[in-house]
């Protein structure tokens, strides 16, 4: 049942291959922020300073991401990816060197904002890239679903190998495979040019994305989502460390991914009859819901059972948010549409991150956990409180047709 949706999906030239590409590419999407916090809070002992250089490059990733995706739309996927990966790989470089050889504590920060400003959004293209084959179709639903469950399995293994190659092999080995899978998804993606959305040399009137009044509102709402997320994978990281356990800080971020990427499948997978708007906040809703207990948790064991529970909202409500941004949006700035989407994530991880350390310096992780919380109830409260600007015109969702 839950399968069958999919089935015949990957079905035509050259999607196999953009799909493979993609989720090479953006393994180091839930590599960077741990990777940058074992090394630099293993060099410094400061969960303070790695959470802030983490922040430093979620903050720049979140001013760039926008720009790139106008980019992208105005020139082609490929004209821009390689340069900008190139320059990633060398900033990411720099970066470890400067952490290895303890230069100045500015230039993690200086490094961190070129490995920011310089990493794209490629979930964006991949989606756009959907958008283009599946625009208005049932299928289209299903695409974003299989994308919101591969972002999960990413977040699922990519801090569990970060940490062990950290922890392990050498402090510097997650991020060097962060680095080579980051260099070899892009490039491949540039090559194939076949499926790529067209180039849109002359701009549509209305300016960017973020003046349309939904898209301002979902940005606003995965701002404080993002906030959840860069907090509960730093906080999550001092929670196991605080209980003898920081070689297990991986599982745990793998546990609250897992419950999204079991949810994603199965969310992907039904024919749903209310609209998109209305599972949009439903799942604000039990997101926040979920995330209650874990404030109250003081096992490593016990809070890895909570982590998955509170995970099983985040794939539906990204993938109810991407939706509703390809409806929203005009599909010569759809790129840039859903880059602000995922800036505004980036930025609330930012924000997150630099929060969380803090109050885990402070208060410790089991009480800084409860910013987690106060984040997610604002997205609750913003989403259901403007979610009127969500209302579509009448037209068959791609959900229902």
């Amino acid at each position: 049942m839950v399968v069958g949706p999919y089935r015949g999906l990957f079905d035509g030239p050259g999607i196999k291959g953009f799909v493979l590409a993609g989720f090479v590419g953006r393994m180091p999407m839930s590599m960077l922020g741990i990777g940058i916090v074992l090394l630099i809070s293993g060099l410094t002992e400061s969960w303070a300073t790695a959470g802030a250089v983490a922040a430093t490059t979620n903050v720049s990733y979140a001013v760039a991401a926008p720009l790139s995706g106008r980019l992208v739309d105005r020139f082609g996927q490929n004209r821009v990816i390689v340069p900008f990966a190139v320059m990633n790989a060398v900033a990411l470089a720099a970066l470890m060197v400067c952490a290895g050889f303890g230069l100045p504590e500015w230039t993690l920060y200086a490094s961190g904002l070129l490995v920011g400003a310089s990493s794209l959004s490629l979930g964006s293209m991949v989606r756009a890239r959907w958008s283009n084959l599946h625009g208005g179709s049932a299928k289209l639903h299903t695409a974003f679903a299989f994308e919101s469950v591969a972002d999960e399995v990413i977040f699922v293994t990519g801090p569990a190998l970060v940490t062990v190659l950290a922890t392990a092999v050498n402090p510097y080995a997650g991020l060097v495979v962060a680095l080579a899978c980051m260099l070899g998804g892009c490039l491949a993606l540039a090559l194939q040019r076949r499926t790529q959305p067209p180039a849109q040399p002359v701009r549509t009137a209305g300016g960017s994305p973020i003046l349309i009044p939904g898209i301002a509102l979902l940005s606003c709402v995965y701002l404080a989502l993002g906030a959840v997320f860069g907090s509960v994978d730093l906080i999550t990281v001092a929670f196991a460390a605080e209980h003898g356990a920081r070689a297990a800080s991986g599982f745990l971020l793998a546990c609250f991914a897992g419950g999204s990427m079991v949810s994603g499948l199965w969310f992907g997978s039904r024919n749903w009859k209310i609209s998109l708007r209305r599972r949009f906040v439903r799942a604000l809703g039990a997101f926040v819901v979920g995330l209650l207990p874990i404030m109250f948790i003081g096992d490593a064991r016990v809070m890895a059972v909570f982590l998955f529970i509170a995970g099983f909202a985040i794939s539906p409500t990204l993938i109810t948010g991407f939706s509703l941004t390809e409806r929203l949006v005009p599909p010569s700035l759809l790129t840039e549409g859903m880059a602000w989407i995922s800036t505004s994530i980036g930025f609330g991880v930012a924000i997150g991150a630099w929060a969380g350390g803090r109050l885990t310096e402070a208060f410790g992780a089991s009480n800084a956990y409860g910013f987690s919380f106060a984040c997610a109830l604002v997205a609750v409260v913003v989403g259901i409180g403007g979610s009127g600007l969500l209302r579509l015109p009448e037209a068959p969702s791609p959900a229902k047709s």
